[in-house]
């Protein structure tokens, strides 16, 4: 039976092989599906199929996307060229078939059209927007502080969510204490709260198993303990109240999740940032602030607090030494001490006195 349009069919079949093809690697729906769309949208810019793409086409396309109102990142633009490189990989692989089947259909075979004189080049470490950064400590305290008072304004107008309002206030404190991605955060059960042996005095609290770290090339979430440090030690009592008090006001029973809502399930990673974004609001920091940099000011401050960077790497569960130095934006107080202490180391060397 012939389709009816040929090039249509030929194309939704290239499609569904390619998401086959990525599925077999264990790659998630969520990265799957935006590949599927980006390829989707270049041909409804070009109004032309894969076989019949030139460089050109390709090419303004992604220039349309840094054009415009809103242009995207440049880390945005390269990841994009990234997808539709290992797009065009498939589709001119022999091993698939469609490079054969498309000069005999159509007359024209496709090929790789991205090379390294149209691509971004990446020529520095961190490329996100640079409005997002640490937090200060003045900054963190502000945040948790709206996120408990929004607690108590709730309850003054004797309206419903308090509980709720405190269950975020002590989760936004549990992932900057820990220094939690939000996927992290989420994942975590009562089983994984840990003790440390050589820290009893943080009892049941030591540390936490992170079971659902990110995962990387289709692999399984990656896992590590990270342990409580004496600076974070607050985060004891907030553990405590959240697990002996206010949990069990929620009803939920057997369920296995840390964070709970009223409706007895898992929190979503959408409530997670929510609870941030209203803290943030309430608190009047800028609006580019996200979940993520609280994570930042965690391995931040933990190189504040002298830790070597091999312990804050761990304790981050990133596999490159590189990748926790881009999440670090020390501060000038912390520059300057460490200046005024080699000063001190210096003068103390050459037997005088510091001015």
């Amino acid at each position: 039976m012939a389709h009816l349009d040929p090039q249509r069919a030929a194309f939704a079949a290239m499609v569904d092989g390619w998401s086959v093809q990525q599925r077999s690697r264990n790659l998630k729906s969520k990265t799957i599906a935006p590949r599927l769309a980006l390829v989707r949208r270049l041909v409804e810019f070009s109004n032309q199929y894969p076989w019949q793409w030139s460089a050109g086409e390709v090419e303004a396309f992604l220039a349309s996307l840094r054009s415009g109102a809103g242009p995207v990142a440049v880390s945005t633009l390269r990841n994009y060229e990234v997808c539709l490189r290992l797009f065009l990989d498939y589709v001119t692989d022999a091993r698939y078939g469609w490079p054969s089947a498309c000069l005999e259909r159509f007359g024209a075979a496709p090929v790789q059209l991205l090379h390294e004189w149209n691509s971004v080049a990446h020529v520095a470490e961190y490329e996100g927007d640079a409005r997002r950064r640490p937090l200060s400590y003045d900054e963190v305290q502000a945040l948790f502080d709206a996120a408990d008072a929004s607690v108590e304004q709730i309850r003054a107008r004797g309206r419903k969510g308090a509980l709720a309002a405190q269950r975020d206030a002590a989760l936004l404190k549990v992932i900057y204490a820990f220094g939690l991605r939000r996927g992290e955060a989420c994942g975590l059960d009562i089983q994984d709260l840990r003790h440390n042996p050589k820290a009893r005095q943080f009892g049941r609290f030591g540390a936490l198993m992170v079971r659902h770290g990110k995962a990387s090339r289709g692999g399984a979430p990656k896992r590590r303990t990270v342990l409580t440090v004496p600076e974070m030690d607050w985060v004891v009592g907030v553990l405590e109240q959240w697990m002996d008090e206010l949990r069990p006001l929620f009803n939920a029973g057997k369920h296995a999740a840390m964070w709970v809502t009223e409706r007895r399930g898992r929190m979503s990673r959408r409530a997670v940032n929510d609870a941030f974004a209203q803290a943030r609001e309430a608190a009047g920091l800028d609006e580019y602030l996200d979940l993520h940099c609280l994570r930042h000011s965690y391995v931040t401050h933990l190189v504040e607090f002298d830790y070597p960077q091999r312990f804050v790497q761990e304790q981050v569960g990133h596999r490159h030494a590189s990748t926790t130095a881009i999440y670090t934006g020390v501060s000038d107080e912390y520059r300057n001490r460490l200046v005024q202490r080699s000063l001190g180391q210096r003068f103390a060397d050459l037997g005088v006195g510091q001015r």
